[in-house]
């Protein structure tokens, strides 16, 4: 079981920290990915960062401003997100993969969602 939690209302160019925290399985093992999808839009790939040595990749809308992390002892991987923007609202998902990827398709786990709302 995947949970994400940390969502929101944030005014623009706040931060939030979102939180996925991993049971029933052995979480060190997984790669462990950030989506989102806006209201009207297709879900997009946000960040991921890899089992073994922490390997971070971002998207090219994010990088900069989101940081993604893991503490394994605590079965849970963060995405700090600063200077929000109104763009960055959305319910956010977090997945686990085998492989560090942008594709949803190698995900074969996810969480139940967290809103974000960047708004004034």
């Amino acid at each position: 079981q995947l949970q994400a939690s940390g969502g929101g209302l944030v005014q623009p160019g706040g931060s939030l920290r979102l939180s996925c925290t991993g049971s029933g399985f052995t979480f060190h093992y997984y790669t462990i990915g950030w989506f989102r999808q806006a209201p009207g839009k297709e879900r997009e790939w946000v960040s991921c960062i890899s089992s073994s040595y922490g390997n971070t990749y971002y998207a090219d809308s994010v990088k900069g401003r989101f940081t993604i992390s893991r503490d394994n002892a605590k079965n849970t991987v963060y995405l700090q997100m600063n200077s929000l923007k109104p763009e960055d609202t959305a319910v956010y998902y977090c997945a686990r993969s085998e492989t560090s990827t942008a594709n949803s398709l190698n995900y074969d786990y996810w969480g139940q969602g967290t809103l974000v709302t960047v708004s004034s």
